[in-house]
């Protein structure tokens, strides 16, 4: 074989000696033959470039076919999916297709069961409101790309918005349609052929779009559309629809398109309740201005406890879980674990300055795999190099030149330990000197020239080796001192890994701080027996000592004040400052576990809290201080307050509920319904009723009496399919209204516990709150891509002007109410790290307060 043609084995043997005459060959299958091998090779290319051809063209015949038909059958296919939709809506309505009557089912989502006048028959040509569809137009002669782009029309008489990547944005040109999508929950067949297989389809096709397979279906996007026909909006959340009756006096002016513009009035964060002492160490400091430096959530909190002032540093994205103060105490480094956002939400270091607030340097974006839970400044050099630990499984430490260039520098970095790592520290006399403390260990590591990290492991020479090394400090000759979990105080000499002093039980269980005094003293901080020891320095122990409160947690972190005060963080989130001689008292309080429970005053600037910790707590917003705090022995989900605010009702995660008296913490009454939680606690507003959502679908109705003292039930109110999340009462008590987990908005009455199926009827009924996230004036509080759980919980003002939203992503959002327009803008507030659980307006609409969930904190907001 050569060059593709066959030789005989003559013909080859004769192809060994260029020297012999030209070959005559006969071309396969071409009956011609060619004297030389130039014009041998090229009749073999055009032969071969003509059959190609000729084939090529047959194939583009045939997909322009196969194009064509599939362009006749999504035309097709959309002209009977349409009617379809048609048909399903009359049976939603109440309009069968084939004249007999559709079986009565509850309302959901504000659709009603009621039936027309005159039902409309499935061979009954289109109306005025059907849609219409055009055949596709496609030309003979025209190319494949124009083929391909042949476009649906369609005319109807609704008006609809679509957000991005929604469920009906397929990608193609070939319809523009924006097709009903219909609920998950099962429909009654009540029409013969194409809707029953439609319906057997397995899957419920909204629009030609679903036929293209390089567009998949997109479950978390919504769509809104306006019908003017009847004044509904219809929101659809994970392709489920939600009616809303729009108000009689903006129903024949609703502009879907239009975009409701923010507030005038914004938000700034004034007060950050709570501190993060119950799993961070070393994260309080005293700064030359005079205020403390800490933090909780994502904000970094300075406060002046003496002029009652704070500031807040709000340049991180999630949690941080570390701080270190430069040895100029002008500059502050913090680092954060990983939050929401693609790359500022990777886990990082900041480095700002405590006066201006502004960013020095950010460090370490896209480096570090887990939180930073450690930091600190070298201090034997002015602090040019910042050491970090990231508590990813490999326990990696990393030694930074901060200052260089606008990331930062890293030096190196080394696997530290497999186990937990709580500390890491500069020795303060000697640059190269870096100390780690944690599970089982403590390391002694030396910086060399070339940048290498080396490591010495503490020698215990048999002694009580603690199963943590908890804390350490320096003292003025350069020796380490730490403090264990066995409550040993171990004195290390300066440059060995051996021990100089060992003092056995100076508290009872672990140390968790020790503080190194200006006069060269140190003193301890028990976790367990919350007693404070101070030592000389030579490390004997001296006679002060003090405790503080089993109620206030164990001791975190201590740290040198002004003067001779102390600042001790505690293990339940609260910082008291005092001295050894004098006490301590309490500056700060917080929650400590998981925080849902939110209701304010109706007529004084006070504010309750409730949280999983069992702990219900009220607050003082212009003092900022705890009114009173009580144990109530259940974990909270919901409070409220009653009308005039002399009664406390607190929702539990059990199903049980309690009422006490605002002023006195009494326990009033106790009951339980259920063995769920009480989602949502709300009095009715002429104070007669009090309503209770559960996590069992269900609402339970009470009648109040003797001045909110006692109560008594009157039903309980089935018909939501999943958990009720929130309700709000009309203004005149008569009606209530629920969501449900299941993105619901049904309507009740309260004396018989009974479903209102037509919820057109009270499209003009006024609410006394506004509470509901799913409601005709909150369509623009819900996100692109919204699957149905991103917004948490909402709040109406007062005048009626404002709403307030807090979401999964720890964001606060202020809006113009009504925000009935699916593109509303919003001014948003940062600071959370978790989940907002709930927000709630003071009475006199100047604040704002919310509460975050994991994250613990409260935070009380300014508008203007």
């Amino acid at each position: 074989m050569m060059n593709g043609f066959r030789l005989n084995e003559n013909d080859e043997e004769q192809t060994q000696n260029t020297l012999k005459p030209p070959l005559a060959l006969r071309i396969n299958g071409s009956g011609k033959t060619v004297e030389n091998r130039e014009n041998f090779a090229d009749e073999m290319l055009e032969s071969e470039k003509s059959s190609l051809v000729g084939r090529v063209h047959d194939l583009e015949k045939r997909v322009l076919t196969q194009q064509d038909e599939i362009v006749c059958l999504r035309s097709t296919l959309a002209d009977v999916l349409r009617r379809v939709n048609q048909l399903e809506g009359q049976v939603e309505r109440g309009t069968p297709s084939t004249g007999r009557s559709a079986p009565s089912t509850p309302a959901r989502n504000g659709g009603s069961f009621s039936a027309r006048a005159s039902p409309t028959p499935y061979s009954q040509a289109p109306g005025p409101t059907d849609w219409k569809l055009r055949k596709p137009m496609v030309r003979q002669g025209s190319t494949a790309e124009a083929r391909r782009s042949a476009t649906l029309h369609h005319t109807r008489s609704k008006t609809s918005h679509q957000s991005n990547g929604s469920l009906h944005s397929d990608g193609t040109p070939s319809s523009t349609s924006v097709s009903p999508a219909p609920s998950p929950s099962p429909r009654p067949n009540t029409s013969q052929g194409l809707l029953q297989t439609h319906t057997g389809l397995g899957k419920r096709w909204n629009s030609t779009g679903d036929f293209n397979t390089q567009s998949p279906l997109q479950a978390s996007t919504h769509t809104t559309s306006y019908n003017e026909d009847d004044g509904t909006v219809k929101l659809f959340l994970r392709g489920r629809p939600v009616i809303f009756h729009a108000p009689t006096d903006v129903r024949d002016s609703y502009d879907i398109s239009k975009v409701n513009p923010a507030p005038s009035r914004k938000l700034r964060l004034d007060w950050v309740y709570g501190y993060r002492g119950r799993d961070c160490r070393a994260n309080l400091h005293q700064m030359p201005t005079g205020e403390m430096a800490y933090f909780v959530a994502a904000a970094v909190v300075l406060y002046n406890a003496e002029e009652q002032t704070q500031r807040h540093y709000l340049g991180h994205t999630d949690d941080v879980r570390s701080l270190a103060v430069h040895p100029n105490k002008l500059l502050v480094a913090t680092g954060q674990c990983a939050g929401h956002e693609r790359r500022d939400g990777m886990p990082h270091i900041r480095v700002w300055n405590s006066v201006s607030l502004t960013t020095v340097s950010v460090i370490g974006v896209g480096e570090f795999a887990g939180s930073v839970n450690c930091l600190s400044f070298s201090r034997a050099d002015a602090g040019a190099y910042l050491v970090a630990v990231d508590d990813a499984p490999d326990r990696t430490i990393s030694v930074w030149e901060w200052q260089r260039g606008e990331k930062g520098h890293r030096i190196t970095e080394t696997k530290c330990s497999v186990d937990t790592i709580v500390g890491a520290e500069f020795h303060p006399l000697d640059r190269n000197q870096i100390v780690t403390i944690g599970k089982n260990h403590i390391c002694f590591w030396t910086l060399d020239q070339g940048g290498a990290l080396y490591k010495r492991m503490g020698v215990f020479e048999g002694r009580d080796k603690p199963k943590y090394v908890t804390c350490m400090t320096f003292t003025a000759n350069g020796d380490t001192v730490t403090g264990d979990s066995n409550g040993n105080v171990i004195v290390w000499g300066r440059g060995t890994n051996t021990i100089a002093k060992f003092i056995r039980r100076v508290h009872d269980g672990s140390i968790f701080s020790l503080c190194a005094l200006k006069d060269g003293g140190i003193v301890s901080g028990g976790g367990k027996d919350g007693r404070l020891v101070l030592f000389d320095a030579d490390l004997n122990v001296l006679g002060a000592q003090a405790a503080i409160e089993p109620h206030f947690g164990g001791i975190r972190v201590v740290s040198e004040g002004r003067g001779t005060q102390l600042l001790v963080g505690t293990t339940r989130n609260c910082i008291l400052t005092g001295s050894l001689e004098l006490g301590l008292s309490p500056v700060v309080m917080g929650h400590t576990d998981e925080l849902w429970g939110l209701a304010t005053h109706p007529t004084l600037p006070h504010f309750v809290t409730g949280g999983r910790d069992r702990l219900l707590q009220m607050w003082d917003s212009l003092s900022h201080s705890v009114v009173w705090s009580k144990d109530i022995g259940e974990q909270v989900q919901s409070c409220c307050f009653s009308p005039m605010g002399e009664t406390i009702c607190v929702g539990g995660v059990s199903g049980r509920w309690m009422t006490f008296d605002s002023t006195t913490r009494e326990l009033l009454d106790e009951h339980v319904d259920g063995q769920e939680a009480i989602q949502v606690v709300r009095f009715s507003p002429d104070g007669t009723f009090l309503a209770l959502g559960s996590r069992d679908n269900g609402i339970y109705v009470y009648q109040v009496n003797g001045n909110g003292r006692r109560y008594s039930k009157i039903g309980k109110c089935s018909g939501h399919s999943s958990f009720v999340t929130h309700l709000d009462w009309s203004e005149d008590s008569k009606v209530f209204r629920t969501n449900s987990g299941d993105y619901e908005l049904l309507f009740w009455n309260p004396t018989t516990c009974r479903q209102m199926t037509n919820p057109s009827s009270l499209r003009d009924n006024t609410w006394a709150t506004h509470s509901c996230t799913l409601t005709f004036e909150s369509l623009g509080i819900w996100p692109e891509n919204a699957d149905g759980t991103d917004v948490n919980t909402a709040a109406r003002s007062h005048d009626a002007k404002l709403m307030a939203t807090g979401d999964d992503w720890g964001k606060v959002k202020l809006y113009s109410y009504p925000a009935c327009q699916p593109k509303s803008l919003a001014h948003v507030g940062c600071g959370h790290s978790s989940h907002v659980t709930a927000v709630e307006f003071l009475r006199e609409d100047a604040r704002l307060i919310s509460t975050g969930g994991h994250d613990t904190s409260v935070m009380q907001w300014t508008i203007g």
